[in-house]
């Protein structure tokens, strides 16, 4: 097939997000110790060095909500300087009473693709990002999601499977956006009533034209590479959403807290290469090369 997309990585200087420079707390992907440093573009290259990835997105870090551009900028000057990355997902704050300033500012810069903000909520505090689980359907994040069209940018919409008959609305009303949902609906374990929240919040989706998902972020929650757990997932959202509606991504460095690159790449293509060949090329390159567009 032809070269791979990574759809989602994270680049880094510790130095410009508050929560690598702050002390520990409990986060969604557990202990990360490891990961309070710099994360450069030229250790990502590294560890996908050989993997067959030719193209890669960067999604937003959580810089302070005030230098959303500065992020922008300093990404895009990676991407001219290194060749890499191409494609950005930047932040916008859609909580705001009028987000255009913000997307005018983003215009600017020819590899944003879209905004990402982080929307999903939990009863398990730690797993929790927005303030409420209502967020994503506030009217401010709603009347500012419907502004998107106008600046031709997709939304990484980021929600929990109780949270998705509300995205669902969302996504409803603005089909001429695309939204792409991060880890694909982050499924927090195996329990008999959890896959079948999980499965039934895909569904809430299903057969909407500009829904996708990402294949990112499986070990999120049991903190290692599960081969099994993948190719569940690969299996189910196959079913429910269609492969022409999925993309890996690598989730790196965050997915690097306990796997390599090459053991992660392994894994997916062993989990796509269970369906035919045109729904694995879906999955690893079309879907995302149709979606954000890399250069």
């Amino acid at each position: 097939m032809n070269g791979i997309v990574d759809s989602h990585f994270h680049i880094w200087r510790q130095k410009d997000l508050p929560w690598l420079n702050g002390p520990m707390v409990p986060r969604i992907f557990g202990p990360y110790e490891p990961i309070r440093r710099d994360y450069p573009i030229t250790e990502y290259l590294g560890d996908l060095q050989g993997s067959g990835v030719e193209k890669a997105v960067y999604v937003q870090t959580n810089w302070a909500r005030e230098d959303y551009e500065n992020e922008v900028d300093w990404v895009s000057a990676t991407a001219k300087e290194f060749g890499w990355p191409h494609a950005i997902v930047a932040y916008a704050d859609m909580s705001v009473p009028d987000v255009r300033p913000q997307l005018d500012r983003l215009k600017a810069y020819p590899l944003v693709r879209g905004v990402r903000m982080q929307l999903h909520w939990h009863p398990v505090e730690e797993y929790r990002f927005a303030p409420d689980a209502k967020q994503v359907i506030d009217p401010a994040v709603r009347a500012n999601i419907a502004r998107l069209k106008d600046y031709g940018f997709s939304f990484d919409l980021q929600l929990f499977p109780a949270q998705m008959k509300d995205g669902a609305r969302v996504v409803a009303e603005n089909p001429e956006t695309d939204f792409i949902l991060t880890h694909c609906g982050m499924l927090v374990d195996r329990e008999p009533q959890t896959v079948s929240a999980w499965q039934e919040g895909l569904r809430q989706f299903a057969r909407m034209k500009n829904f996708h998902a990402k294949l990112s972020g499986l070990g999120t929650f049991i903190h290692r590479n599960d081969a099994d757990l993948i190719g569940f997932v690969v299996d189910q959202a196959v079913e429910i959403l269609g492969s022409d509606h999925l993309m890996f991504g690598s989730n790196f460095p965050i997915e690097k807290l306990w796997t390599d690159y090459p053991t992660l790449i392994e894994t997916y293509r062993e989990a796509t290469g269970r369906h035919d060949p045109a729904a694995r090329q879906n999955m690893l390159r079309d879907t995302a090369m149709r979606v954000y567009r890399p250069m």
